[in-house]
């Protein structure tokens, strides 16, 4: 986990380093611009933020624009088709993981966790501090914490507010080690890593059609919507999407608009190009 530690401490500065081009990609800033925004010389943030994203930030740059979100969104899109005419889930590494997929029933939504145990964690991500909670049924939450953790912990508690809850490090440590470690294989791997999903019929369905984009691709949530059996829910499709409760194993931020935009996240805009440009670095 040390390579995490230090590509979360890095992650601050990667955010004000996105934001800064997200700003002003119509111009292309030079490096030596950026790297003066952020308070580095140029070879030092060239250094880092190769080194934090996989790809330089010049190559960064012309992931941000439109038109290549454009592309990658025709894409993605045909290689949906192709992993489901297989019979595939998805592609890359969140397949590699195996996840399985176990819904509470509808009368163990609205208990709102009465009777279940679990624990929970701060752990270092290369996207910063993450919060993760995990029952004996899998993982139940996964948000990242920008800042204070003690609101993140009773946010996600509100949801959960009758299950018995224990702060326990250890116990959810390996899962973040499986989910976030660096250049981890896990196809030979017999055990899943199985998640916890609480939510309504209609939520479970679209987190269910996030966990099938394959890594490093994008879809609509037209798409989403089509694909779930309801073309015409587009909006309430974006209202599922904005709550899901399991960010990153659960790729709500692999959803933009058609148009190219990429759209709003819970958790930044900044982590959410992050997210997506460390994705289709590592395809390539």
């Amino acid at each position: 986990m040390e390579k995490n530690v230090e590509l979360s401490e890095h992650y601050k500065l990667i955010e004000s380093a996105i934001q800064f081009i997200e700003t002003n990609v119509e111009r292309q800033p030079e490096l030596e611009e950026i790297a003066a925004f952020v308070g580095l010389s140029e070879y030092h943030f060239q250094r880092v933020f190769t080194q934090w994203a996989g790809i330089s930030p010049k190559r960064f740059m012309q992931f941000l624009t439109k038109e290549h979100a454009k592309e990658l969104l025709d894409e993605s899109e045909n290689l949906l088709d192709v992993t489901h005419r297989v019979g595939l889930s998805s592609l890359g590494r969140l397949h590699d993981l195996f996840i399985t997929t176990e819904a509470v029933t509808p009368g163990e939504y609205k208990s709102h966790g009465a009777g279940v145990d679990m624990q929970y964690g701060i752990h270092h991500t290369p996207f910063g501090k993450c919060l993760l909670a995990a029952t004996e049924r899998g993982i139940c939450h996964l948000s990242f914490v920008s800042n204070n953790e003690g609101e993140a912990i009773d946010a996600f508690a509100a949801d959960w507010n009758h299950a018995r809850m224990s702060e326990d490090h250890r116990a959810t440590a390996p899962l973040a080690a499986q989910i976030f470690g660096q250049g981890l294989d896990l196809r030979g791997q017999n055990q899943p890593l199985k998640i916890h999903l609480r939510g309504t019929n209609f939520q479970i369905k679209v987190w269910e059609a996030l966990i099938q984009i394959p890594n490093g691709g994008v879809t609509t949530y037209e798409h989403i919507a089509a694909q779930i059996g309801n073309p015409r829910a587009v909006r309430a499709v974006g209202t599922a999407v904005g709550h899901n409760p399991i960010a990153y194993l659960v790729p709500c931020h692999r959803v933009i608009r058609k148009s190219g935009d990429f759209g709003n996240y819970r958790y930044g805009s900044a982590r959410k190009k992050a997210i997506l440009a460390k994705e289709f670095a590592g395809r390539n």
